[in-house]
Parts: C-alpha cells; structure tokens; sequence
C-alpha cells in the first residue's frame, strides 16, 4: 500500500430542504454530502463515475459508516473532507470528515466502501487495469 494520501475539499451551504423541523440536516443528507464528497474528489483525481463506466464497470457502495458528532442548522456552512484510502483489493475506500466552516469543529466522520463489478453485475476480485493505471498516476 501506498503512503500517498489524496484527499480533496467540497463546500456545503445547508439549504432550507436538507432540514427537518428544528432546522437541523436531516440524518440522511450526511451521505448526500458524502456522495458529493465523492464526486469532487473524482473531478480533482480524474476518478469520475462516468469514466468508471465508460471502462466497462460500476462502483456500487456495499459499506457506508456515519458517525454523528454534532448538529449542522440551516443557513451554515460547512465542507466536505474526502481522502482516498489505498489497499491491495479490488475495491475503492474512503474517509469523510464533515466541518463547520466557522470553527472547523468536528460534525461528522465516516467511511465507505466500494466494489468494481462488469455491466453484467459480475463482482470483480482483481483491480481493473484501468484502476491500476489510476492508482500508479496519482499514487506514486
């Protein structure tokens, strides 16, 4: 495993619909942000969905882990930390911070876990070439 660590930043606004009725991100919209997290880190690497795709493979998500540290309100802003966590498998992990941009107070962290699988929805046990070549660019 590589010592490199890639992680890439996404900026939040809490709007009025992330919310439940005491104005507070409704629990479900941490992933949301995840996901966002996600795909920003893949616009920074060049590790984009559709790319994945065009190379002949989906990423489902088969493990996501939130872990809730305090309260986000409408109308905050926050951010999104995303760092890429490289091991030996066929598969894509990352870790998440979520921040309150105001103080940088710690809102929520978590994980989640990625597996390669064809078109067909046959799982993958080795990584793709095309990840190999990924990893090698950005990792070494």
């Amino acid at each position: 495993m590589n010592e490199k660590i890639l992680t890439d930043r996404y900026d939040i606004n809490v709007r009025f619909g992330e919310t439940d009725a005491m104005g507070v991100v409704w629990h479900g919209n941490y992933l949301k942000f995840f996901e966002d997290g996600r795909e920003s880190f893949g616009r920074s690497y060049g590790l984009k969905y559709l790319w994945i795709f065009e190379n002949g493979f989906y990423t489902p998500i088969v493990s996501i882990k939130c872990d809730y540290k305090k309260p986000l309100y409408y109308g905050e802003d926050a951010y999104v930390i995303t760092r890429y966590r490289d091991c030996e498998a066929a598969k894509i992990q990352f870790e998440y911070e979520i921040r309150r941009s105001s103080d940088d107070v710690i809102l929520a962290i978590g994980e989640s876990l990625q597996v390669f699988i064809t078109h067909e929805h046959e799982l993958i046990l080795t990584s793709p070439q095309f990840f190999l070549e990924w990893k090698k660019k950005y990792l070494e």
